[in-house]
């Protein structure tokens, strides 16, 4: 199961990613502090959905 959540994750983080900074940037926060902090945000939140995700497909 640890490989799918990891197949998982690399889908679902560019995704969270991608949403946080498309919701920062519509905010109208376009320095680089946001955008980085939305990404970093994104990709420490993909870590359970994926494996909550993993545990759903299993």
């Amino acid at each position: 199961m640890l490989r799918l959540a990891a197949v998982l994750f690399l889908l679902i983080s560019a995704t969270l990613m991608g949403v946080g900074i498309v919701a920062v940037l519509v905010a109208g926060y376009g320095t680089t502090v946001p955008i980085l902090a939305a990404a970093a945000v994104g990709f420490v939140l993909a870590l359970p959905v994926s494996w909550k995700v993993a545990q759903a497909i299993y």
